[in-house]
């Protein structure tokens, strides 16, 4: 009898370790269907996406609902303008080797007056439990005189670099090497990875192993996956991701490795720099990357993946390109399906997956379709892979605060339609530089109606003339103050509609 390889280009050597992970990942899920009415809702998304704030004003949202008011608020949620949500807490999360997230502290950080500001941004993975008490629809309940219900909602926050490491566990070393190093070569990429490359040239693979070799090619290669990252490029597709995020990691070899021209089942000498590099390739795998796919991504039932197309839209074309790459490999890592009483007991799978482009207050709404339609452009190939399978997805154009208000400004002798809000300090529009106080009406310009249109060209833009879009940040807005004392529901645009895509359906 053949073993299959539960990850592609998988090892014969690492067979039996990938089937007892597939017990443990089995084992696990029936505990979690055992104790009761339980979603784990995945957030995640490439850095600045949004996470932090997501969660943040969702758990606000759900858990101070009723004395916002439900109707004005939250009109596309059913359950709660129907009234049938009697009330929202948070509860102990379940998984005590998890950090809980800073959920009171970030609220803070949003809500504190003058002092406002957007919380830090996701580093780690975190958890938290919202449980919903509401009345049933179903009419098996009501007909036992059982319609009061409840529904524990575990959300699961980490950074979407981790989820691009999964493709990882199906590629060896020398295949990782090639594709990356390719990648570097790209116009787009050439010119701040010129260090690091020059560097990788000068290294003999079958050379001897040097310390001092691997952690300088290693540093330079983060230098490089960093420089990347930063919104002046905006590149998406930079595993492993725990380099630029390496906790309690840092320095250890399982970090300290960098790609190298190797060529598929090449003979390495023993104790030469490129077998030291591809040990450490694999203990990354093994130590990083399996565990989290085991303990927190394989047992997810939905899914939302929050996108900053505008920071790439920033950047130029080449980011465009390089998010709608990362989109793809993030949408093929989920595991995807309609889920039934089998898998939800043992292989869970994800049946729903929201993609939200989010800071859609950064438009006036009549972009905010189009903003849509580019994000169904960068992820129409991954999704149409995903619906095959039975899973249903969305799309949507989301802000969950909205910091911005809508105006009609008028602009020698022409009524144009504005946003306004209080730019950070520092953002600046040509000469005129914000202090981070005053408000500012601002005419963020028009998506095009062809998504097409954002992925003509090569070049990353490198200063703002070269921009052909340009969008500022703002700070949170104001929050209002209800009667106890404690902030209200900060506005936003359509999470509600995220809300009921994600869960309403489980409380029906």
């Amino acid at each position: 009898m053949k073993v299959r390889p539960v990850f592609p280009g998988a090892s014969v050597s690492s067979q039996i370790s990938d089937i007892w992970l597939e017990t443990r990942v089995a084992a696990e899920s029936l505990a979690d269907f055992v104790s009761g009415a339980r979603l784990r809702l995945g957030v995640t998304g490439l850095s600045r996406a949004g996470k932090t704030v997501f969660i943040t004003s969702l758990v606000h949202h759900l858990t101070r609902a009723l004395v916002a008011g439900r109707k004005a608020h939250l009109p596309v949620f059913r359950a709660l303008t129907e009234g049938r949500i009697l009330s929202a807490h948070l509860d102990p999360q379940p998984d005590f080797n998890v950090p809980r997230f800073a959920y009171e502290e970030h609220l803070e950080a949003l809500t504190s007056g003058e002092e406002r500001h957007w919380p830090q941004s996701t580093r780690r993975i975190s958890e938290l439990r919202v449980s919903i008490e509401f009345n049933s629809k179903a009419w098996s309940l009501r007909h036992l005189g059982q319609a009061h219900a409840r529904l524990d909602i575990d959300i699961v926050d980490y950074p979407g670099e981790w989820l691009l490491d999964l493709p990882l566990l199906g590629k060896t070393y020398a295949q990782w090497s090639h594709e990356t190093l390719e990648a570097a070569s790209a116009a787009a990429r050439a010119p701040i990875a010129a260090n690091w490359r020059g560097a990788t040239a000068a290294a003999d693979p079958k050379g001897r192993y040097s310390e001092q070799t691997a952690q300088k090619l290693a540093r330079l290669f983060t230098e490089y996956l960093r420089l990347a990252k930063t919104e002046r490029f905006a590149l998406s597709t930079l595993p492993p991701g725990r380099f630029l995020m390496p906790g309690d990691l840092e320095g250890s070899p399982a970090l300290t490795f960098a790609p190298l021209p190797v060529a598929e089942g090449e003979e390495l000498p023993y104790r030469s720099l490129g077998r030291e590099m591809e040990r450490r390739y694999e203990a990354y795998k093994t130590h990083v990357v399996k565990p989290f796919f085991r303990d927190h991504f394989a047992r997810l039932d939905r899914q939302i993946v929050l996108v900053d197309a505008l920071t790439a839209l920033n950047s130029g074309p080449a980011a465009v390109r390089d998010l709608e790459n990362a989109l793809t490999d993030v949408l093929n890592a989920f595991r995807t399906g309609r889920s039934n009483l089998i898998t939800q007991m043992f292989r869970p799978k994800i049946d729903r997956i929201l993609f939200a482009a989010t800071k859609a207050d950064h438009l006036h709404h009549t972009s905010h379709d189009r903003l849509e339609a580019i994000l169904r452009h960068l992820t129409s190939r991954a999704i149409a892979r995903a619906e095959g399978v039975g899973a249903e997805i969305d799309v949507i154009a989301m802000a969950a605060v909205r910091a911005t208000r809508e105006a009609m400004v008028r602009h020698e002798g022409e009524k144009l339609a504005a946003i306004v809000g209080t730019p950070i300090e520092g953002e600046r529009i040509g000469d005129d530089v914000f202090d981070g106080i005053a408000e500012g009406a601002i005419f963020p310009g028009e998506l095009p109606e062809d998504p097409k249109l954002v992925f003509r060209g090569d070049a990353l833009a490198l200063d703002e003339e070269e921009a052909e879009y340009r969008f500022l940040k703002f700070r949170p807005p104001v929050a209002k103050i209800a009667k106890d004392q404690e902030a209200l529901p900060l506005p936003h645009i359509r999470l509600d509609r995220a809300m009921e895509f994600l869960f309403g359906d489980k409380l029906a």
